[in-house]
This record gives C-alpha cells, structure tokens and sequence, in this order.
C-alpha cells in the first residue's frame, strides 16, 4: 500500500496508485448546495488536497474520480476557467513577500485573459481576470484560494505589518463579492478566522463550515475511514509492534484520534499526517507535532499571563473560538484553531464551548515543549531529569523526589512577569502534567492555592502548597480537609505532604511530609 505522505496533489495520488480517502461526498454537498465556503483546520489536516481534489474536479478530469463517490452524480464534466491561489510556500516577512505573491498569481492569470491598462490595484486586476475569463470561456470562474491566512499568522506580533497584510488582502478578497455573477464556486482555506473588523468584513457571503457538523469529515480521517482504507496496514504495524490488531488500533486512538470541529460531532476524527506516517515507518511518533514548534502560542500564553490550569477548563462562545482578534486577552482560539486544542464539550444552555487537548500526540508534545519555557531552571534541566523524577514517585521514594521539585525552583530568573501565585501555579502546572503523562496526576485550583494529588500503583500523594505562608500550614489543611479520607482502606502507601513558596524569592523555601 503506497501512502501518501506530503503529497496534496490529487492527480499525483490518482494516477500513481497512492491510498485516497474519498472525500468527494462532502465535495459535492458544497458544490451542489452553495457556491462561497470557507474551511479552517488545522496544518497538515487535508485542506490543500480538498483543494487540489476540486481543481480537478472543475478542470472535468473525470478519469481521475472513477470509482469515487462524485463519478456517479450529475454533473456537466465540462471545464471551467480556475484561479487558484496559494499562499501556503513563502515566508512573509515584508510588505514585498506578500505584493509579490499577488503580483505572479495575477500576471499568470493575465497572461491568460488579458489587462486593462485602467487596471491598477491588485483588487481592480483581480476583478477584471474574472470578468474577462467568464466572457472568453462563457463559463463562470472558479477560484481556490489556500492558506489565505498565512501572511497575517506570520506577521503576529509585528501590529505595522500585519495591518499592512490585511490592508492589502481585504481589498484583494473584495473583488470576491463585486465579481459575484462571474463565480461558481469560491472555497477559501485557513488556520483561522480573522474576524468581522479583518479581511472577512467584505466577505459576508462565505458560508463557514468550520464548526458545521455537516462537514467535520472533510478532512482528516474517521473511525469508519481507518477500517475501510487501512486495515492491513494496521494488521502490519500491528505485527511490526508486537501488538494484536484490536490493540493497534487503540494506541492509534489514543495517539492520534480525537478532533472534534462541532458540538455536534459523534465520533473524533484522526491526524491524517500522523497515521499515514506510522503505517508507513510501522513506528509510533509524534509525526505531526514535530513539523511545526509552538513558539509563539508558548509566547502568548506567557504574554498574556495565562492560568494553564484554565487551558482546559475554560468556556468560550462560537464567536471566540472562531476568531483571534482578542489573542491579546485570551489565546485559546488560536490554540483551538492551530490544533493544540479541540472541542471536548458543549453548553446547550449558554452555547459555550470546553476545550482539551485532542489526543496523546498533541498533549505530551505541547507540555514537554512548554515545560522549559516556564521553568525557573537554567537551560533544559527540567527535560533532562523528568525520567529520574517518574522513578522516584513510582518508587515512592519522597524524600528524594520533593529535594528535586526544590531544585526545580533553584537558580531561575526571579524577574518574571506576573503575580507570584500565578507564576508558581503555572510552573508547577507545567511540571506536573508532564509527570502526569506517565503517572496519575489531578491538579485542583482553588483561591489562588493549587492542590495535587499523584496516584501510582502503591502510592497516594496529596500536596498541599501554600504562598507565604509555612509548611505546617499546608498540612494543617490537609488534615482538616480531610483530604485522605478518599482513600481510608486503600492499601497504597498514603503520603501528605506541606510545601510554602515564597513570593519574594519565588522558590520553594519549605516542605513537610506528614
């Protein structure tokens, strides 16, 4: 079985044997049902070979859907004039990068259909392509755009040259709505949804099915899909892994399934990056998250002051999740939308949303990357130990491990931003959902003190952390909160343990085990 990893050219995978998935019900529900949609998902989830797919569909390659669902409806097979547009290969790091980009896709085009010399702007010329294709062809146009977001993503952080970006690109996509009777079909594809104040504010007739459960398998791979497309080459990694076929598949769902893109969704969907790339090396790993850093989310998140024990316990409306205009404030839509984060719950009552991460891939890749950006430890301590941190508490070796979580705290930069109690509940956040990914780990918060409880096979720990306060005290609330009591007949080693922090140092200066 031949998989085609990277390859989002759908003639390339038709003629050349590669798996396809055949995405081409949801293809023609839009083409049938509307003309103007817009899509976001995340990288590496498809979009551009849906793209791709529609390119070939509109151009009336009809040999290339034989045998898929669209070969069967009715259609003309004739083709129409296609401006397709791709900003997803440059780095936009310049106003230049970004009127380059426009100017080839425009001249091409032009080269094609003609220019009036009264053609000035990028929008003018853009209008006038379609204008004349539709006259030459008497067809109307099709036009494809990928990435459009890509140069604003690029440009965060950096307000004069995103503003110029969206400047430039809201006038180009305007010629989308004055050139209606020339267009067939429009599809635009993103990460995210720049809002109403952005380059959308002129495209009120696209129709979103980003968060439309009509459409969540548009992309990415469904339970169904896994069966009918990949069995045997999940009963050969299944072999290759010392493991039966039914537990293959459960590590796949564990480490790559979970994407939910509507309150609605019955089941997740999986990484297609991450599958196909295990079925093909027959080896588990964390494909996907290791082709792109979150550098800037960990950047916003640290910007904004953002409680990470909220990452996945705080509401949102549609309107937030869809757009990332208030990043500033709140950067969980831009992790929903760049796929750190995925739907784990909806409120019918107040239409908000719950956020989690989607899968194993995803959270042990994100806290392993964020652990060292928020560690007061030099350089990569915290990752280098972790291991020896996991032997000590399944070992129930506490001494040993409290000496290492005082380390932890040793020689860091004490200048960091924010209130006290926030930067030591975001540390041990960090510290403890590693730990937590091999070991069982609950975090509570409550009036500013974080509690935790860590549970091994012969272990119970239960921490209590006070600021500014002493030891004696935290135990002291262990006790009249009768934290233990959960556990009275539990045969496991039950471990309580005090710990004080100081604001004024931002170390752990005491710990008691009681």
């Amino acid at each position: 079985m031949k998989y085609p990893i990277g390859i989002q050219n759908f003639e390339k995978i038709r003629r050349e044997g590669y798996v396809y998935v055949d995405k081409t019900p949801w293809m023609w529900k839009m083409i049938s049902e509307g003309s103007y949609y817009f899509l976001s998902r995340p990288r590496r989830f498809g979009k551009s070979l849906m793209l791709s797919t529609l390119e070939a569909f509109f151009s009336g390659q009809r040999e290339l859907f034989k045998g898929l669902y669209v070969d069967s409806v009715e259609w003309d097979w004739q083709q129409y004039p296609i401006m397709h547009l791709d900003l997803n290969t440059d780095k936009y790091d310049s106003p230049e990068v970004l009127n380059n980009r426009l100017e080839k896709f425009l001249s091409e085009n032009e080269e094609v259909y003609g220019r009036k010399e009264y053609e000035k702007s990028f929008g003018a010329r853009f209008e006038g392509i379609m204008k004349r294709a539709f006259e030459q062809t008497g067809r109307q146009v099709v036009v494809l755009v990928d990435e459009y977001d890509k140069p604003m993503l690029q440009a965060i952080g950096n307000d004069a040259l995103q503003s110029e970006f969206r400047s430039t690109l809201k006038a180009f996509y305007g010629a989308l709505k004055s050139s209606d009777r020339y267009i067939k079909f429009a599809f635009l594809t993103g990460v995210t949804k720049f809002g109403k104040i952005s380059v959308f504010s002129d495209l009120n007739n696209l129709i979103d099915l980003s968060l439309d459960h009509r459409y969540t398998s548009i992309c990415g791979i469904s339970e169904k899909e896994m069966h009918d497309y990949f069995d045997g080459g999940i009963a050969t990694l299944a072999e290759a892994n010392n493991l039966t076929k039914d537990e293959c598949y459960e590590r796949l769902r564990q480490d790559f399934d979970g994407y939910y893109f509507s309150p609605l969704s019955k089941e997740g969907m999986y990484n297609p990056f991450s599958v196909l790339n295990t079925l093909s090396s027959q080896v588990f790993n964390s494909y996907w998250f290791e082709t792109g850093t979150p550098t800037f989310l960990i950047y916003q998140l640290k910007k904004t002051n953002y409680p990470l024990e909220m990452l996945t316990s705080e509401e949102l409306t549609a309107d937030t999740l869809n757009s990332i205009e208030i990043m500033d404030e709140n950067p969980l839509p831009l992790l929903y939308q760049s796929g750190y984060l995925t739907i784990k719950g909806y409120n019918q009552e107040f239409k908000t949303y719950l956020l989690g991460f989607p899968n194993r891939e995803v959270e042990e890749g994100f806290v392993k990357y964020l652990v060292p950006f928020y560690s007061p430890s030099k350089a990569d301590q915290p990752l280098s130990y972790i291991g020896n941190f996991i032997k000590e508490v399944r070992n129930g070796d506490v001494e040993a491990f409290m000496q290492r979580v005082e380390r932890f705290f040793d020689g860091g930069d004490y200048q960091v931003a924010g209130k006290a109690e926030l930067y030591f509940q975001n540390t041990l956040w960090a510290l403890f959902k590693l730990l937590g990914l091999y070991v069982d780990v609950e975090r509570h918060t409550t009036d500013g003190r974080m509690d935790i409880l860590m549970q091994t096979k012969d272990y119970v720990y239960i921490l209590e952390l006070k600021i500014d306060q002493s030891a004696d005290a935290a135990l002291q609330q262990i006790e009249e909160k009768q934290y233990a009591k959960a556990f009275e007949g539990d045969e496991r080693t039950i471990y309580k343990i005090g710990v004080n922090f100081s604001s004024d140092t931002r170390r752990l200066t005491e710990w008691k085990i009681g």
